[in-house]
């Protein structure tokens, strides 16, 4: 990153001055920091007006803009039938770490104490000829465990507790997929059937670990704790010589249809962050109601900062791409293994030596790009994964110039599932 960089910085840092924020947004013409009270989250108690610069970038600085804090964005913007500003509704900043539920599609922004002590614990960095990895959800891994303590099951703690980390190595398995671990909700559709989203492929935030997946004493903490515990996880599982690799969902968010709740993006910038059409509707390549506009350089800079966070202040060894193609759509909405995002993705030097895993499919226009996601220079092995549309199965479909194949059946959302990569130097693995 350089000086010259204008996307540096976005999102909340510390500065000597106070904390300062950055947000990125073409369209807008006012952007207000709101800070809430500590003790009534829906009391706004400071407003402070965001300067915007030369790149599109609003920012401001303020020394109540510091740990603990809560905060929201209100947006304000022209009329037309690609945006959706509201100046009353208050925002998610995208890059937001940490997250606090304080009403229904109400949430605030959280400034993080990101201090952990690592203490010399390092990545395993498992060769990938090596590597065996067993799909799990955080919650479901240990919810019925009984070998540990009630206050732990069904926790981040939980995964990492002696138990189960026992029983990974007994499996012989070298590192835990953990499906989706960001910040997520339910869909409305669901609620008002009286269900919920168990798996987690409803994103609301890429930068947040899910706070209900901490124990209670980390919730009471607030998202700083919920951070600590997570971290605390990825270190605990790193020193039993287990690997973790997230599932992501990046392809879309948690905003649904043009008629969903507004928290975050489409607020901010509908137009930009959103495939749509001149008219407004939305280019819907997920099946999900949006679909992420990883043509506009920002969003996809938003997401490889998100990759890069995890990676490397989380510690985290690998991402599985849910619906890959997707994020590789350029603006006339055709997929391009040379798009930016998917460049960045395998060859930025603060990814080298992450574990890359994609599903190389979406619902749109060409969906299907089984191996045609593109090799790094160094890293690993490329390999695709279709998933049986009929039958919900996942299979293996082949790794490129390589004779090694693989199969494993089972759910597409499975509770758990394990398999072993095949042997290939000098490429980056991507996998559904």
């Amino acid at each position: 990153m350089t000086i010259a960089d204008p996307f540096a910085h976005l999102g909340i840092r510390q500065t000597a001055s106070g904390g300062e924020i950055r947000v990125w947004s073409e369209n807008a013409s006012r952007i207000e920091l709101c800070l809430f009270d500590h003790k009534d989250p829906n009391w706004v108690f400071k407003n402070v007006e965001l300067v915007r610069d030369a790149n599109n970038v609003w920012y401001g600085k303020t020394k109540a803009l510091a740990p603990g804090r809560k905060y929201a964005l209100r947006v304000s913007g022209p009329d037309g039938p690609m945006n959706a500003f509201d100046a009353n509704t208050l925002l998610i900043d995208p890059y937001a770490r940490g997250l606090t539920r304080t009403g229904p599609d109400l949430w605030r922004g959280v400034v993080v104490d990101a201090e952990f002590n690592w203490n010399g614990v390092q990545k395993p960095r498992t060769e990938l000829d090596h590597t065996v990895i067993y799909e799990g959800h955080v919650k479901g891994l240990s919810k019925l465990n009984t070998r540990m303590p009630e206050h732990l099951r069904g926790t981040y703690a939980g995964l990492a507790h002696e138990t189960t980390i026992s029983y990974l190595k007994k499996l012989g398995v070298t590192a835990v997929q953990l499906l989706p671990v960001q910040a997520f909700v339910s869909e409305r559709r669901l609620m008002k059937q009286g269900l919920s989203n168990y798996w987690g492929y409803n994103t609301l935030n890429f930068f947040s670990p899910h706070n209900f997946y901490g124990t209670r004493a980390a919730q009471a903490e607030g998202p700083s704790g919920v951070l600590r515990e997570f971290k605390g996880m990825v270190k605990l599982l790193h020193e039993a010589g287990l690997e973790v690799i997230l599932d992501v969902v990046y392809n879309h968010t948690a905003e649904e249809g043009r008629m969903g709740p507004t928290t975050s993006f489409r607020g901010i910038d509908n137009a930009n962050y959103y495939r749509q059409t001149r008219t407004g509707s939305y280019i819907d390549v997920t099946g999900c109601g949006n679909s992420v506009n990883t043509s506009v350089p920002a969003v996809s800079r938003l997401i490889l900062d998100s990759l890069k966070y995890w990676a490397n202040d989380v510690q985290v060894d690998g991402f599985r791409f849910d619906l890959a193609a997707t994020l590789g759509r350029n603006g006339d909405h055709s997929f391009d293994p040379g798009h930016p995002l998917i460049q960045g993705i395998v060859n930025d030097p603060e990814l080298a030596g992450t574990k890359m895993i994609a599903e190389p499919w979406d619902v749109g226009m060409g969906g299907w790009q089984t191996g045609n996601f593109p090799q790094a220079g160094t890293n690993g092995t490329t390999a695709t994964e279709t998933a049986c549309a009929n039958s919900g199965c996942a299979t293996f479909a082949r790794f490129e110039k390589t004779a090694h194949r693989a199969t494993v059946s089972g759910c597409s959302r499975p509770a758990s599932r394990a398999h072993r990569t095949p042997s290939r130097p000098n490429a980056a693995l991507w996998r559904r």
